[in-house]
């Protein structure tokens, strides 16, 4: 993750954003030796187990695991990316980012980038003003026709375009230049004259996650065409990369989802009534990038699209889209072709909590059922053939199970002729069913961590070992090892964290670096001695277990070799004693 940026940067970037203090502004933290503790932002809990050393600039919860760096935190807390957690710091910080600095290229962009901001942010003020002006009161007469409150246009900074063209005036008033409306896409230019974009619509501000205005989406009045206009692609928006109400997805603590939405209104009204983190995409269909971004804010998308033909066949293509990117996802499938929108003002709140998120393979499955004579013979047979090519992706036996028993049903064909259909032989019925080791033993092995090689990373760590006192090779586990390496070569713990690309990693480290090291350097070195001891002492031991098995298979020569080794190892395990 951090390749872009110089690892001398990030240093400072960490020494200068104390970790306490940036914590210290989501958690309430109180000081215990030389750790800070706190309840744990990310997961519910009454006592508390999160913990932030002050030293090392890294924080632990014993309870989920969640562990990191100044970053990882910023990351996590905020849903952010690692380059948009780093910029974040940065800019809170007034650290110029590296490709910032000698770069006048870059500075024109960055200039230009801002002003459009600026445009934006101005722009969206003088809309959402203009809604409650008399030339505007047809807009504002379709915005409560459709239920919303003035409360929820003001959540979400809802305005008014009206048909007289005067917002790119009044821009240029407050002093930005028509290039910089053109480039913002505030303004049109045709055969040398520049006017508004947008007329005689209702205007929905694009906000991205750090509140920046990107854009407009203008929902038109009457039947102009077309219905919805959204900007066009300028230095501060691509379409492809956010959602509408990103920003509220980053406010929303503790999503378990994410509703993903065809249209701004639906966002707007299932917000008034109370249902929290909702997204649309902005008039195209999910892109990759769009989905990744989702993922951020939730571990599972429910796509509710509209229930009419066009709204099929676009959940179909956002499953594809989210399931390519290993993004878990569910459909709300509406009945009578219903929108978001119009069924929770028809039914209610509790109905639309109601509805029963179904997965992928079912939706596909419902959808290839609506092709098909199910009460014709050729219509059964077809069927279960579209069917058996969806549960072809099907990898959990338990799901294929569930599916095969329904689509038995309705077809009136074997599960054992169906598996056959999807590709899969059927287990005999007499085969033996293989001998399954105890819960416990398996308990012990996924247990298993050996904690003498951590206990001495977390000596290491210290920085007070003398130089020599322990060498990568010490360790046989691979992320030890690397660890181990880091540290000699002078990496910070907090850039150890950075380093882990999951979430395992990062609590393996941060385990390591929770261990209690408050010992004096002679304490330390006794530490590292007795750790090292019994990790060689381990080390021959497997060693010479692995001979012993080997030689009542070994003859002559080789015998002989084996044997010398073992005496060899055995007094090497005597020396140790």
């Amino acid at each position: 993750m951090a390749g872009r940026y110089p690892p001398q940067w990030l240093d400072e970037l960490r020494a200068r954003a104390d970790i306490v203090k940036v914590i210290g502004s989501y958690v309430t933290l109180k000081k215990n030796g030389h750790r800070y503790v706190g309840l744990c932002p990310f997961h519910n809990e009454t006592a508390p187990s999160f913990s932030v050393d002050e030293q090392k600039q890294v924080y632990h919860c014993f309870g989920c695991k969640a562990g990191g760096s100044v970053i990882q935190f910023v990351m996590d807390i905020e849903h952010l990316s690692f380059p948009e957690a780093v910029a974040f710091l940065a800019d809170q910080l007034h650290m110029p980012l590296p490709e910032m600095q000698n770069d006048p290229a870059y500075e024109k962009r960055r200039t230009l980038k801002e002003r459009i901001y600026l445009a934006n942010r101005t722009a969206a003020r003088m809309y959402h003003q203009l809604l409650w002006q008399p030339e505007s009161s047809a807009i504002l007469h379709y915005l409560q026709q459709r239920g919303l409150s003035d409360a929820v246009i003001r959540r979400f900074g809802i305005g008014a375009a009206p048909p007289s063209a005067q917002v790119g005036r009044m821009l240029m008033e407050e002093g930005f230049t028509e290039e910089e409306l053109v480039q913002a896409g505030l303004m049109l230019r045709r055969e040398g004259r520049a006017f508004d974009m947008f007329r005689n619509r209702a205007m929905f501000p694009i906000i991205d996650t750090y509140g920046n205005v990107l854009g407009f989406g203008g929902r038109a009045m009457g039947d102009a065409m077309p219905k919805y206009l959204n900007t066009s692609d300028t230095p501060a928006f691509n379409k492809r990369y956010t959602v509408f109400a990103a920003n509220l997805l980053r406010k929303a603590r503790g999503l378990d989802r994410v509703i993903l939405v065809e249209g701004y209104m639906d966002v707007v009204a299932l917000s008034q009534f109370g249902v929290e983190g909702v997204a649309a995409t902005l008039g195209t269909a999910l892109t990759p990038e769009q989905a990744r971004l989702l993922h951020r804010f939730a571990a599972e998308v429910h796509i509710a699209y509209d229930g009419d033909r066009a709204g099929q066949k676009a959940i179909l293509r956002g499953l594809e889209v989210l399931q390519a990117e290993n993004v878990p996802v569910r459909v709300l499938d509406f009945p009578g072709g219903l929108d978001p929108d119009e069924f929770v003002r028809q039914k209610g709140l509790e109905a639309f909590r109601a509805l029963k998120p179904i997965s992928a393979v079912t939706y596909r499955m419902r959808r290839e059922k609506e092709k098909h004579d199910v009460s014709t013979e050729e219509g059964r047979i077809e069927y279960a053939k579209a069917c058996a090519a969806i549960l072809r992706g099907v990898k959990e036996p338990v799901e294929l199970e569930n599916h095969l028993r329904h689509l038995s049903v309705e077809t009136g064909f074997s599960k054992e002729v169906l598996l056959q259909q999807v590709g899969i032989a059927p287990t005999p019925k007499a085969a033996a069913a293989p001998r399954r080791e105890g819960f416990r033993q398996k308990a012990r092995e996924a247990s298993q961590v050996d904690w003498t090689a951590r206990t001495l990373l977390a000596v290491l760590a210290t920085g007070r070992l003398p130089k020599g006192s322990v060498s990568p090779e010490e360790f046989e586990d691979p992320l030890l090892r690397s660890l181990c390496e880091g540290l000699l070569a002078g990496e910070s713990a907090a850039s150890l964290m950075e380093r882990q690309t999951d979430d395992q990693g990062r609590a393996a480290v941060g385990d390591i670096l929770s261990l209690n090291t408050d010992l004096d350097d002679d304490g330390l070195m006794r530490m590292a001695q007795d750790c090292l001891k019994k990790m060689r002492k381990q080390r021959l031991e497997k060693a010479l277990d692995l001979i012993q098995q080997r030689l009542p298979n070994l003859t002559g020569e080789e015998r002989e070799r084996e044997t010398q080794r073992a005496f060899a190892l055995t007094q090497q395990l005597l020396d140790l004693k």
